[in-house]
C-alpha cells in the first residue's frame, strides 16, 4: 500500500507531504524552496509551488503569482546571504512532472551553465548550507 502510495506522486509531492525530506529554506502556505541535492553552485535551490501542477505556465493565475513572488523573495535571499554577484533562474520542466524554478548564485555564466554533478549528494554540506538560507 505505501509503494503504490509513493508511486503515484512524483518526488516534489513526497517532499511537500513530508515523507522524503530535504533541505528547506523557505515555506508558506502554497510554495515551498528546498536545496537541489545535485547543486550546480552552492545554494542551488528548487522553488515549487504546493498545487500539484507539472507545468508553471498551467498554474492558475494566483498560484502561478504566489510562486513567483516567492522566486523573487527567495533569489534576493540568496543573494543577499552569500553575497552572491548574480542569481539566475532557470524553468525546465523535464527532470520532474512537477512545476519548479531553479536558483543558482553564481558569478559567471560559465558557472550557471554548467551541468550538475552526477556523485553522491553531499549532505553534511547541504545541511549547512541550508541553516545559512533558511528564513
Amino acid at each position: 500500500m505505501f509503494y503504490t502510495y509513493l508511486m503515484s506522486k512524483t518526488i516534489f509531492e513526497q517532499i511537500i507531504d513530508g515523507t522524503i525530506p530535504c533541505h528547506k529554506i523557505y515555506e508558506d502556505e502554497t510554495t515551498l524552496a528546498f536545496l537541489d541535492i545535485n547543486p550546480v553552485q552552492p545554494g542551488h535551490t528548487l522553488v515549487i509551488p504546493k498545487q500539484p501542477v507539472e507545468f508553471v505556465w498551467d498554474l492558475d493565475q494566483n498560484a502561478y503569482a504566489d510562486l513567483m513572488t516567492t522566486v523573487q523573495k527567495v533569489a534576493q535571499h540568496i543573494r543577499s546571504s552569500l553575497n552572491a554577484e548574480h542569481v539566475g533562474s532557470k524553468i525546465v520542466g523535464v527532470d520532474v512532472p512537477h512545476a519548479h524554478v531553479h536558483l543558482i548564485p553564481f558569478a559567471t555564466l560559465d558557472q550557471f551553465n554548467q551541468n550538475p554533478p552526477t556523485n553522491e549528494p553531499d549532505h553534511e554540506a547541504l545541511a549547512a548550507m541550508a541553516q545559512t538560507l533558511a528564513f
